[in-house]
């Protein structure tokens, strides 16, 4: 059965986007961008780079982890105020929201219903694992259909932001098995944990 994947960029005191909650890799972004990081996404996971990351690295590769990307609105419209409306049409590319009323990019699909019970549907289908990208609203929402935790994990801290999971998110605790780790010169760490079997 296809898994679900928080695949994320968190800080060592455990947040996802500053306060502000922009785009912590744009202009103004205080998140480090190491070639050997961009080397490692580029090798492991070329599927999760945006499509114009993809055109500057000449990356053409599908990847092996991915062929779905589920995203919140707020972190769609990161995106779209960047002038990417699609920005990864490499991918299935489905957007929760309750308020946006049509998709900016007729290939992004838009889903106003529950989060989870779409989750539970997609994990019955074939393909490849499907990747939560964010934001702390929607991974707080599917807190419970998780499967996998990729954290990319940056060298720096920033005191305060937007956490891993909202601050509504039930309480439940849960252990998580380490099946993967990579350090990389540069300090940024890739770790992966997995959910144990029940």
């Amino acid at each position: 059965m296809r898994k679900l994947v928080y695949y994320i960029a968190a800080t060592l005191d455990g947040f996802i986007a500053g306060p502000d909650g922009a785009d912590p890799t744009g202009p103004n972004g205080f998140w480090p961008l190491p070639a050997d990081y961009i080397q490692h996404i580029a090798t492991h996971y070329p599927e999760t780079l945006p499509a114009p990351a993809r055109a500057a690295l000449s990356i053409t590769a599908e990847g092996t982890h991915f062929d779905t990307v589920l995203e919140g609105r707020r972190t769609y419209e990161i995106g779209v105020q960047a002038g990417v409306a699609n920005a990864f049409p490499h991918l299935r590319h489905i957007v929760f929201s309750r308020t946006l009323t049509e998709s900016p990019d007729p290939a992004v699909e838009l889903v106003a219903t529950d989060p989870a019970e779409t989750v539970r549907d997609l994990k019955r289908r074939d393909g490849k694992d499907i990747w939560l990208i964010g934001g702390a609203e929607l991974a707080g929402a599917l807190y419970p259909e998780i499967d996998r935790l990729i954290l990319k994990v940056g060298a720096l801290t920033i005191g305060a932001g937007i956490p891993l999971f909202s601050r509504t998110t039930a309480f439940d605790p849960r252990m998580w098995q380490l099946t993967d780790h990579v350090v990389l010169d540069s300090g940024a760490a890739f770790l992966t944990y997995d959910r144990p079997a029940a």
